[in-house]
């Protein structure tokens, strides 16, 4: 490995600014962020730099017309005031109730109102890491949901502005007649969604962007190019380091309309890209289900949220129409606190951070004294009384907890005044804050396993002996782990070798006498079952094919929920991932032709996401990609973790099952 997974590389540093009047300042087009100086003494001419380089830069590009032309701000001004954005996977149990097969946005937002202050945006995401079990491709994981276009609306209504994911990269599965670019803007137009987030890309081409309607947005998945931001009205901050002195993001600083969402999807604290966000006037990503993997946001960084949020909302127009100065009014000495100033019209507005962890107390800002202002902290809305000095100045200040963050507003008291309300309290700011900032931990609970007791052998099956395993299992990380275990924490950004890379777990485990099925159930054997019960599923999606191939061919087309169904009416259950893997490695099972992976009794939840492990391999493979779920024939120690997804998504012909056992001990 030549990369230290816990350092940022050299592209992800912040870029230094030149200071020499004459310097050639288009060494910053392509920063990520620029770095603060440590001297208070430079910033003037730090500052001075920066607005030079954006003159230039916009200069240079004329970059005034061809936004006009465009009109990606002008038509989609909602962009500069979405904040807050979640990445949310379509069948995370809070957003889909999967026993009953429906969505619940209502429980959904009433939990992200009560968790993170609410979000602006949701992305909605649908394929990756299930995309490559068959030859469905990335657009009909949306396309066969019938009722996604209604919950689209009810998330718009309620405020929420929602995103569509594309996947470049999905290049492997079945083909779009018309291409890429017409399947995205027909889904567009039919879901009505207000953006396209471009999954591991950092634009989208021009054909894209022409094809689709006047105020959806495209957002980039990382830097966006400086010839590219005119129309491309949001992006990610992910993978930026930031200097000790906090700097500010090159293309929020370029384009003050444009919104960037800080995101590390697998650290533990979110403090630093919080306190970005805050001192750039910019948003943050709430990512705390990655891929299936747990990954939730402490209470203190919630909070931290909240606060931010809430001055967000009330101030949006100041964060991008006013004038903006960087690592303003700094109180002086060695004091860990860093201001953002913001000014417009009678009103200026100080964001603040304290990026020591220990508890700060002292002055935040030191500043002019403005004769005729009412001074107030919008986090809580206290009057605030500034402190008098020589000079004509005054000092606003308290206590920050470690990390912590507060604004400072002085404001007009004439009768055009803008009027700041007054709010409940929505972030602890005393100094014995006990905000908690350890992770919140969630387990993935595997289900229990159903009891099948069987007198003997049944017929077609065959015993295995009761003992003690030691189970080697090979799985391929990706992003999703195996059970439910997050495989990157704080690392910086995986890459290759360790991205998608392959992994052994060992497993010790005790199992009783069992019965396996030699080969998997068929569809004429599935077809009895139907005839004899009239079963029929909460979803009814894709069902129907399960009875569709011939008599003797192995049943597909059927999610766990069905093969329990089938299992239980026979007497029977189905055989654990342990269970199959014994019996597989002692060569007792035959395998069906065309190949398909077999479903276990192992489905787990940890509330958010539910999988299931899936074992044996299938004849088909996406292939061009290394997000694809693994196909092809696989050896018996070989695990998949599979996420369950609704609306009978996770019917596939490339999946089958078959039954198992519980048979007494041997004397």
């Amino acid at each position: 490995m030549t990369f230290d997974p816990y350092r940022p590389r050299p592209i992800d540093r912040p870029t230094p600014v030149p200071l020499e009047p004459r310097a050639d300042l288009s060494v910053l087009d392509e920063a990520k962020i620029f770095t603060a100086p440590d001297d208070p003494a430079d910033w003037p001419a730090w500052r001075e730099a920066l607005g030079r380089w954006r003159s230039e830069a916009r200069a240079r590009l004329d970059y005034d017309s061809r936004a006009d032309a465009t009109g990606a701000y002008r038509d989609a001004r909602w962009v500069s005031s979405c904040y807050s954005v979640a990445l949310v996977w379509l069948w995370d149990e809070r957003l889909y109730d999967h026993a009953t097969g429906r969505f619940r946005p209502e429980a959904f937002l009433a939990q992200a109102r009560e968790q993170f202050g609410g979000f602006d945006g949701v992305v909605l995401w649908h394929a990756y890491p299930v995309i490559g079990l068959d030859e469905r491709n990335q657009y009909d994981f949306y396309r066969d949901i019938p009722e996604l276009p209604e919950l689209v609306d009810t998330l718009r209504r309620a405020g929420v502005r929602v995103f569509i994911d594309y996947n470049p990269w999905d290049t492997g599965t079945r083909r779009e007649p018309d291409g890429d670019v017409a399947a995205i803007a027909a889904l567009v137009a039919d879901l009505g969604v207000d953006g396209v987030f471009l999954d591991t890309l950092k634009e989208g081409a021009g054909e894209l962007r022409a094809a689709l309607p006047a105020g959806v947005a495209l957002e980039s998945e990382s830097r966006v190019p400086l010839a590219r931001v005119h129309d491309h009205a949001m992006s990610w901050a992910q993978w930026f380091a930031d200097s000790p002195v906090p700097g500010v993001l090159r293309t929020k600083w370029f384009e003050r309309r444009h919104t960037l969402h800080h995101t590390r999807r697998w650290h533990r604290s979110h403090a630093e890209e919080l306190q970005s966000a805050w001192l750039n006037g910019t948003g943050v990503l709430i990512w705390d289900t990655v891929f299936g993997v747990w990954v939730g946001w402490s209470a203190r960084d919630r909070a931290l949220l909240r606060a931010m949020r809430r001055v967000q909302h009330r101030f949006s127009e100041w964060f991008t129409d006013g004038r903006w100065t960087p690592l303003a009014d700094h109180p002086g000495g060695d004091a860990p606190v860093y201001t953002s100033r913001w000014e417009l019209r009678d009103t200026t507005l100080w964001t603040v951070v304290n990026r020591s962890d220990e508890a700060y107390r002292g002055r935040w800002i030191v500043t002019d004294a403005l004769p005729g202002r009412r001074w107030l902290d919008p986090v809580d809305g206290r009057e605030l009384a500034p402190e008098p000095l020589d000079g004509g100045r005054v000092a606003i200040g308290g206590t920050l907890p470690p990390g912590g963050i507060a604004a400072v507003v002085a404001t007009g008291l004439g009768d055009d005044a803008e009027p700041v309300e007054s709010t409940e309290s929505t972030v602890d700011t005393s100094p014995d804050s006990e905000a908690d900032t350890t992770f919140p931990t969630r387990a993935a609970v595997r289900l229990p396993v159903p009891v099948a007791p069987r007198p003997a052998v049944p017929e077609g099956m065959v015993a295995v002996d009761a003992g003690r395993y030691e189970l080697t299992v090979r799985y391929r990380v990706r992003e999703t782990g195996l059970y439910g275990e997050a495989p990157y924490v704080d690392e910086w950004k995986p890459l290759p070798p360790r991205l998608h890379h392959h992994a052994t777990l060992v497993r010790d485990v005790t199992l009783g006498r069992f019965a396996i099925a030699r080969q998997e159930v068929t569809v004429a054997e599935f077809t009895a079952f139907l005839e004899a019960t009239g079963y029929r599923p909460v979803r009814e999606e894709r069902f129907a094919l399960a009875t569709a191939g011939p008599a003797g061919a192995a049943v597909t087309h059927v999610e766990l929920v069905d093969a329990r169904a089938y299992a239980a009416w026979a007497g029977l259950r189905l055989p654990t991932e342990d269970e199959w893997q014994v019996a597989a490695a002692a060569g007792l099972l035959r395998r069906a032709e065309p190949l398909v992976w077999n479903w276990t009794e192992s489905e787990h939840t940890d509330g958010r996401t539910r999988f299931a492990i899936l074992k044996g391999g299938a004849a088909f493979r996406a292939t061009g990609s290394d997000w694809y779920l693994d196909g092809g024939p696989q050896e018996p120690d070989v695990s998949v973790k599979l996420l369950l997804m609704g609306a009978g998504l996770t019917r596939s012909p490339s999946i089958g099952f078959r039954c198992a056992a519980d048979l007494p001990a041997l004397d």
